[in-house]
């Protein structure tokens, strides 16, 4: 049985990653999406902090090629300790 995708690949594609905020964590966010996804251009990332500042989220706009690249960048997102989230 196939699965069908509700995408259409080649797609621009958002992931948003979020953990505790440090330039270590949002240079690994980086690093994870783009073993998986290739160089991304600056404009392609997305920096916020929480109102505190203890947390940042991480938006990388990606062009995804397929479901399996997007479920690799999220297996490997997860699978990370200092990642707390990826959407």
């Amino acid at each position: 049985m196939s699965e069908e995708s509700l995408l259409e690949f080649p797609c621009d594609f958002p992931i948003k990653i979020m953990g505790k905020a440090s330039s270590h964590f949002i240079a690994l966010a980086r690093e994870l999406v783009e073993k998986h996804a290739g160089p991304l251009a600056d404009e392609a990332i997305a920096t916020s902090f929480s109102r505190n500042g203890k947390f940042a989220s991480v938006t990388t706009t990606i062009q995804a090629e397929s479901q399996e690249q997007l479920d690799s960048i999220y297996r490997e997102l997860t699978a990370n300790d200092e990642v707390l989230m990826a959407l």
